[in-house]
């Protein structure tokens, strides 16, 4: 059998091994597109009851450990299944399969059935979302996983699965089997794991259309094209043109009429797009261009991630200044809708506006802060930062578990999972560095202070931790939290940077340890595309962000003007401090600055600083210097 991983990657590189029909289901992992569906079709949808006796409908139970006691009383499987509000193939799934009296009455006769929607629990997210949406995850009794599928199974197939699985509840299929990892000591990559992880980054790249992966679906995968314009930075043009080529591509899977970015598109080019609108989508894409705005000083960009802001202002934003979660990929569940987003305006509210999810989640509000304070950088305009500050202000009050965490929702069932925290302390230190608001740098530091109390994973050889796990572990658990690559690529950055701000060495020590996951020869096995964001935490690792510092009153119009003009400076891995000696010193500070009795900004690079700049077009110059 061939793994949903395998056949991800494989269909990304148009290895002719598998078939096409592999490749047409095939649903990338996290790092490709949160939960891609993976077909399209015309099937209407009906909805599936949740109620435990709706007749002729499966009985769908809440996610719990009581579910596996339930279980082995009654001798059934328990069968997980994910969903997504937004999903096209989930619909379809509850329409055709779910919705057949063979498949209900089998059901009921073998198994206890849990449905989940996948954005409500990032610790099953994140544990099972390389399989894509929905997902299928069949348990014995005792909680060993026994199957894995991704996406839409037609109604005989699925109960072929489920019989043969009845009949040997010890006996998981190949792809089920759990992996023992081996985990690293070394807490950077080794010269060869550097040499070969920039070969597939390179080496995945698709030259004819842009982006990364060749055959499958198109996207912006955000890390690889932020590395590319790291080594862009440094002198790469083959990494600058495939920076250019990628954006320019990726342009035609923004929304022209509504603004906001869609998913994906299949037929590995950029005309065939699915249209769900997922945040963590909306958000890195809108940060990204800000960054390729300033960096390449190219304003078309700007102007892609103010489109995707407006998206979310007009469509995602709620009454208290949140943002919601997602948008469907249909007008009508389960009814593929490209001819609705051919539409204008007009045409479009007049059939009506694809449903729209409106939980507020720690996580999304920390995407979206994070991405709108990158903004205001590039642009300077006031209203993007209290847009961002009054979304930040909602959640600390809403949102905030003591010690410096936060919850996923209003309760939580499973948490505290480790990507609201890291969502919210990632957005606090951006916040940081746009206004030089100690407030901010504080509350990252707290954010990461819980981190590393309750997500540490602590099954890792020579009492070293290594990594840290999607959610709390907890005792007893039958389904135990893992870590994450993906978070643990953020973390290392964030903990990395966040050192860099505070000099203490438990924040070292954190990034630090997501590297020692990062860096085990198995995690790194497992991806042959998409490693750019383990070379993105590498590189930060192994060297010091160019800094800049301005001294002087924040009261001050010259200090302002020399602030407004860092944090619009075209570098990618940066630290910017605000020294206001009235509001006392900065922790780990390089140089102990001269007063020189009026505002100055200092440029620091490679071991040395720049002389006082104290205009902004002075400032300006240092920086294009270098020096």
């Amino acid at each position: 059998m061939i793994s949903n991983r395998s056949k991800a990657l494989i269909c990304a590189l148009s290895i002719s091994a598998v078939s096409a029909s592999v490749c047409e289901a095939y649903q990338p992992p996290f790092a490709v597109m949160r939960g891609m569906p993976s077909r399209t079709t015309k099937t209407a949808h009906k909805h599936v009851s949740k109620e435990p006796h709706a007749a002729g409908r499966v009985k769908w139970n809440d996610w719990s450990d009581e579910v596996f006691a339930r279980a082995k009383k009654e001798d059934k499987l328990v069968l997980l299944d994910l969903e997504a509000v937004w999903c096209h193939w989930c619909h379809v799934m509850d329409e055709k399969t779910y919705s057949d009296p063979s498949v209900v009455h089998l059901l009921d006769k073998s198994v206890i059935a849990v449905k989940v929607d996948q954005d409500s629990r990032p610790d099953l997210s994140n544990k099972y979302e390389k399989y894509g949406w929905p997902a299928i995850i069949v348990f014995n009794a005792d909680g060993k996983e026994l199957a894995k599928r991704s996406g839409y199974i037609e109604s005989e197939e699925f109960k072929k699965m489920i019989k043969e699985l009845a009949d040997n509840p010890d006996k998981p299929e190949p792809e089920a089997v759990e992996e023992k990892i081996s985990y690293s000591a070394n807490n950077i990559l080794t010269a060869d794991q550097r040499k070969d992880l920039n070969f597939k980054h390179v080496d995945g790249y698709d030259a004819e259309f842009g982006g990364w992966g060749i055959g499958g679906h198109k996207f912006l995968d955000w890390n690889s094209a932020e590395y590319s314009l790291q080594l862009a930075k440094e002198g790469d043009q083959a990494a600058l043109e495939r920076v250019r080529k990628t954006l320019d591509a990726h342009h035609k899977l923004l929304d022209p009429v509504f603004g906001g970015v869609y998913q994906y598109s299949t037929k590995g080019d950029w005309d065939h797009p699915h249209f769900e609108k997922i945040m963590e989508t909306q958000a890195e894409c809108l940060r990204f261009y800000s960054i390729a705005g300033m960096v390449l000083n190219d304003p078309k960009y700007i102007d892609s991630a103010k489109s995707i802001e407006k998206y979310l202002r007009d469509f995602m934003l709620s009454s208290e200044g949140t943002f919601y979660t997602s948008q469907d990929a249909d007008l009508k569940p389960g009814e593929h809708s490209a001819e609705y987003f051919r539409l204008s305006d007009k045409e479009r509210r007049a059939q009506g506006i694809p449903r729209i999810d409106k939980h507020i989640y720690s996580r999304e509000n920390g995407w979206a802060i994070n991405a709108i304070a990158y903004l205001y950088m590039a642009t300077g305009n006031e209203d993007y930062l209290n847009e961002a500050e009054k979304a930040t202000q909602w959640i600390i009050a809403n949102r905030s578990i003591e010690g410096g965490g936060f919850r996923h929702d209003q309760t939580d069932k499973g948490g505290p999972y480790l990507g609201d925290t890291l969502s919210m302390g990632r957005a606090f230190l951006t916040l940081y560095q746009a206004t030089g608001d100690l407030q901010w740098l504080k509350r990252a530091t707290q954010a990461a202070d819980f981190i590393a109390k309750h997500f540490e994973n602590k099954e890792a050889k020579d009492k070293l931790s290594t990594g840290f796990l999607t959610a709390e572990a907890k005792a007893g658990e039958i389904v135990a939290p893992e870590p994450l690559l993906e978070e643990n690529q953020v973390i290392c950055r964030f903990a990395n940077l966040l050192n860099q701000y505070t000099g203490e060495a438990r924040h070292k020590q954190m990034a630090e340890s997501a590297m020692r996951y990062l860096s085990t020869p198995d995690i790194i096995a497992k991806r042959r595309i998409l490693v750019a964001g383990t070379l993105l935490a590498d590189h930060e690792m192994a060297h010091s962000p160019a800094h800049i510092t301005v001294v002087g009153k924040k009261s001050d119009p010259q200090a302002k003007a020399l602030f407004s003009t860092a944090i619009k400076s075209p570098l990618i891995y940066r630290r910017i401090d605000w020294l206001d000696k009235s509001e006392g010193t900065l922790p780990n500070l390089d140089v102990d600055f001269p007063d020189l009795g009026k505002a100055a900004a200092f440029f620091c690079s490679d071991g040395r600083c720049s002389s006082p700049a104290y205009q902004p077009e002075d400032l300006t110059k240092r920086l294009e210097r270098g020096k």
